[in-house]
């Protein structure tokens, strides 16, 4: 009987510290998205105002490379000619700031970005955004013509109650998997991730 009942006092203990776990890095997550999205969005507004939407042409070229070389140096992964495009292509899909909800990461408007139609890409965006996607919940819908589906449904709720059966969304998503994040941290792939390496690399 005393077993059981440090048995059970230790599964309490477990799930508490558990859950503080959890909290806090889903805090660090939404700072570390927070200010990604942000400062992709600033890099492609200044390369935007400086060579406007010819960044193809000669000048525009020169330039993502330089930047690319130098950034990089500085920086570590993630600032290649594509990504900076991308970073282009994200002010050019989503121009007002503003707009921006802290709920998506990179992850999420990388996605969004390869819908073409802007009422489609704004019709994701918003699902994306009210109902607390997951990065890969967003990508089945997108795949499964989810926009198409949702419009030619008699049944609205149950086409869009079904992505949680077949894409159950995690408790939570660990920082550390996702490259783009590691990217920005100019952190190695590990999986033996110590939290203080993370709180250094955001300091």
């Amino acid at each position: 009987m005393e077993n059981n009942k440090l048995i059970n006092q230790s599964h309490e203990t477990y799930s508490q510290i558990r859950n503080t776990l959890i909290i806090a890095q889903t805090k660090v997550t939404a700072v570390v998205n927070t200010a990604m999205v942000g400062a992709y969005w600033e890099i492609r507004e200044q390369i935007y105002l400086t060579c406007g939407e010819n960044d193809r042409a000669e000048y525009g070229k020169n330039l993502l490379s330089y930047l690319s070389n130098e950034l990089t140096k500085e920086f570590g992964r993630g600032f290649s000619a594509r990504n900076l495009r991308n970073m282009r292509q994200f002010y050019l899909c989503f121009p007002n700031r503003q707009t921006l909800s802290a709920k998506l990461s990179w992850s999420h408007y990388t996605l969004l970005m390869r819908v073409n139609n802007k009422e489609r890409r704004d019709f994701y965006y918003e699902e994306s955004d009210k109902s607390g996607w997951s990065v890969r919940q967003l990508e089945h819908q997108i795949n499964s013509f989810y926009y198409d589906r949702i419009l030619a449904s008699q049944d609205k709720e149950s086409v869009a109650d079904e992505i949680n059966h077949l894409e159950p969304k995690p408790e939570y998503e660990k920082i550390v998997k996702d490259p783009y994040v590691l990217e920005f941290l100019d952190l190695e792939p590990n999986p033996h991730f110590y939290e203080k390496d993370l709180e250094q690399a955001i300091i």
